[in-house]
């Protein structure tokens, strides 16, 4: 089986069914009464997140099916590298492009927290199934 056939699906409808949740309960305070820079904010912040949570993904499923041991290495050095990626976009959307940085920074955290919970239970269940299939 290639790499490319075996990614489930599962895991970016949960993402993206939790997208449109969000989007829906944060559109009317959002357009009610916030500004456009801080609207701009929020949207890098949650493009940011799913940037994070797609190499996150990408880490988990190209990992899975190898030893423990190298699952374990690539998805633990990939949240470090993620993080370092996370730190650099913040400072130069804040410092380059004065991005409003309490908006930028509310919204990744909001979203980076749901998506580590989508991903943690991801993991989880993949586990499971795994030592159930065996």
């Amino acid at each position: 089986m290639s790499e490319a056939a075996k990614f489930s699906m599962k895991f970016p409808k949960q993402v993206l069914l939790t997208l449109v949740f969000v989007a829906v309960l944060s559109f009317y305070p959002l357009a009610q009464f916030a500004s456009q820079e801080i609207i701009n904010s929020v949207i890098a912040g949650i493009v940011l997140s799913v940037i994070n949570v797609t190499m996150g993904y990408a880490a988990i499923e190209y990992s899975f099916n190898k030893s423990y041991t190298i699952f374990i290495q690539v998805v633990l050095g990939g949240v470090g590298i993620r993080l370092f990626f996370m730190v650099g976009m913040l400072l130069l959307l804040i410092g380059v492009f004065k991005f409003h940085s309490i908006a930028l920074i509310s919204s990744l955290f909001g979203m980076y927290s749901i998506f580590l919970v989508l991903e943690v239970l991801y993991i989880h269940n993949k586990w499971q199934h795994k030592i159930h299939k065996q």
